[in-house]
């Protein structure tokens, strides 16, 4: 394989790096992390999950150097956001995005939500619906109807926020759509 090899470090590294170049995303101008190593290297399904979930929601130029049949069926692209979190941290990496999505499938668009597990053991993700700025949420007694990027599984109508378990360096996709 040319160029850098797949690993955990190295993709949660340039995720990282990423996140100060989203105000520059635009129809014009997208950062580019390199090439999507899916099923290369020895990355475990979440860490392939997880890395073609960023790669996706970075709105980088998709360009898998991975044979088809090695890719699977796992990976639904969505749209990168926006984060908050300008202090750059190589032990506590940004875990938490969010930005506009259209419509994908059955799923009316609505706002994306990743939380990644970039810890080296299973920990549990929260968010609230009242830290996301694009819900635009005035006080904590909130719900939206929530669906799983990854299942399709319309989760109903979620109060305050989500709270998940991850697998070591897997990501958590959402689509909060409308208030319910």
């Amino acid at each position: 394989m040319d160029g850098w090899i797949a690993t955990w470090s190295r993709i949660a590294e340039i995720a990282n790096e990423n996140t100060f170049l989203l105000n520059d995303v635009d129809f014009w101008g997208h950062p580019d992390p390199d090439m999507l190593e899916i099923g290369n290297g020895n990355l475990t399904m979440a860490e392939n999950r997880a890395h073609f979930a960023l790669w996706a929601a970075m709105k980088s130029p998709l360009i898998i150097g991975t044979a088809d049949t090695v890719v699977g069926s796992p990976a639904t692209p969505y749209k990168w956001g926006y984060n908050p979190d300008w202090t750059f941290d190589p032990l506590h990496p940004a875990e938490y995005w969010a930005g506009n999505s259209s419509s994908v499938g059955d799923t009316v668009g609505g706002t994306l939500v990743l939380m990644l597990n970039s810890e080296d053991q299973t920990s549990v993700r929260r968010t609230t619906w009242r830290e996301i700025p694009l819900l635009e949420v005035q006080h904590e007694e909130v719900a939206f109807e929530v669906v799983d990027i990854w299942t399709g599984e319309n989760l109903g109508c979620v109060k305050n926020g989500y709270s998940v378990e991850l697998e070591a360096h897997d990501v958590a996709g959402l689509v909060v759509m409308q208030r319910c």
